[in-house]
């Protein structure tokens, strides 16, 4: 009998995805449902299991935890990418890690519900409406206004599609800009300063590295429009927090939309909850009906095919 442990199920739904009694000869399945508070509960919560189904970049998979964990030899994450796991000490370890497909196009479509619900002070709105008022802002059109876009790969460019389709002018810039890409986009280079100094509103859309850690910080701020808005559905630390509060709390920018953050969940105290000019979701870019489905269903096959001696989806 393997022993799974399946992390940070938040909405406890893994048992509405699979039929857990149908695998009850080979594997016994204990749910978790909220994140550890440090690595040594990790560490005494997670003993004696074998396989860690993982949400990605949710718990970190670290050395530590890695090489505290004895009894482990199989981790499965929820996509193909997930820096949260220390790979080099899995290896070390000969610990089977294996992914899954992952549909890109629901982090293109809260980047817009972001966007919209800025533009259209949504948020604002909801509220007023259950306190009983009527019409108490004036929103922003969105054609015509100058959509920057950094990073113009799979996500990236879905989002500029959308940009185009509602009239708006499209820059991107990213370190490795395909020019052919953008051009059959309709998509203008520009150099990144140029970016932030022009566009209405800024979207993230690169991969979490050291070449874009703290890629936006009081430098960019200061060079932005009053009136952009910021949206970020990347990672966290690829603009400066503190910098982005200071900047939120002293109308630098008009406004910032946020889906990630440098700690997730993000805590209850913590400043950005209490900005108004802030729209702020739980990391909700790839959680979908669709995209569950999708990570349940082959983090079994996955682990079928580990048990049979044919690893599918092997991550390197």
């Amino acid at each position: 009998m393997i022993k799974v442990a399946v992390l940070d199920d938040y909405q406890n739904i893994f048992r509405e995805f699979i039929e857990v009694d149908k695998y009850k000869d080979k594997y016994s399945f204990t749910i978790f449902n909220k994140s550890f508070q440090s690595e040594d509960e990790a560490l005494i919560e997670l003993e004696g299991f074998d396989a860690l189904f993982i949400m990605r970049e949710r718990t970190k998979i670290s050395k530590t935890l890695i090489s505290g964990l004895k009894n482990l030899k199989y981790i499965i994450t929820s996509g193909m990418r997930n820096k949260a796991i220390d790979l080099e000490e899995a290896k070390k370890r000969k610990i089977i890690v294996c992914g899954t497909d992952i549909n890109s196009n629901p982090t293109a479509e809260i980047t817009w519900a972001l966007i919209l619900g800025l533009m259209r002070n949504i948020k604002q709105e909801v509220d007023n409406m259950f306190q009983g008022y009527w019409q108490t802002t004036l929103g922003l059109e969105l054609k015509g206004k100058i959509l920057g876009i950094i990073g113009l790969g799979k996500i990236g460019s879905q989002v500029a599609k959308i940009g185009k389709a509602f009239g708006m002018q499209v820059v991107a810039w990213s370190e490795n800009l395909d020019l052919s890409h953008a051009n059959k986009l309709g998509v203008l280079p520009l150099s990144k300063d140029e970016l932030f100094k022009q566009a209405d509103i800024i979207s993230l859309h690169v991969v979490l590295s050291e070449n874009y850690k703290n890629l936006i910080t009081k430098k960019e701020f200061e060079i932005m429009k009053k009136t952009c808005f910021l949206i970020n559905t990347s990672r966290g630390p690829i603009i400066n927090e503190k910098d982005l509060i200071s900047a939120l709390d002293e109308d630098k920018i008009a406004g910032a939309g946020l889906d990630v953050y440098d700690i997730e969940p993000l805590p209850q105290d913590h400043k950005l909850r209490f900005l108004p000019n802030a729209l702020l979701l739980p990391h909700l870019g790839y959680v979908t009906e669709e995209n569950y489905s999708i990570f349940f269903t082959q983090m079994i096959e996955n682990l079928d095919s580990i048990t049979d001696g044919t690893p599918k989806r092997l991550v390197k």
